[in-house]
């Protein structure tokens, strides 16, 4: 099963923005965005966050997860 990652560090840090600000704005839980943006790879996200950070982003969703191992 492949992992991916999900690079909302990166995305918060352009906008000059922290994980509880992220939190703030997109509307998913500070919990599981601490553990989206500490988490070296993980096998399953809930889609409906990607959707929301990507849109708090003004990213794509592919833009959003890189995959570290298929």
């Amino acid at each position: 099963m492949g992992l991916i990652r999900l690079r909302v560090k990166e995305f918060a840090a352009e906008k000059g923005w922290t994980i509880k600000e992220v939190s703030e704005r997109s509307g998913v839980i500070y919990s599981t965005l601490t553990t989206y943006a500490r988490s070296p790879g993980m096998a399953m996200v809930d889609f409906t966050c990607l959707l929301k950070l990507a849109r708090t982003f003004d990213v794509m969703v592919e833009d959003l997860v890189e995959v570290v191992k298929e």
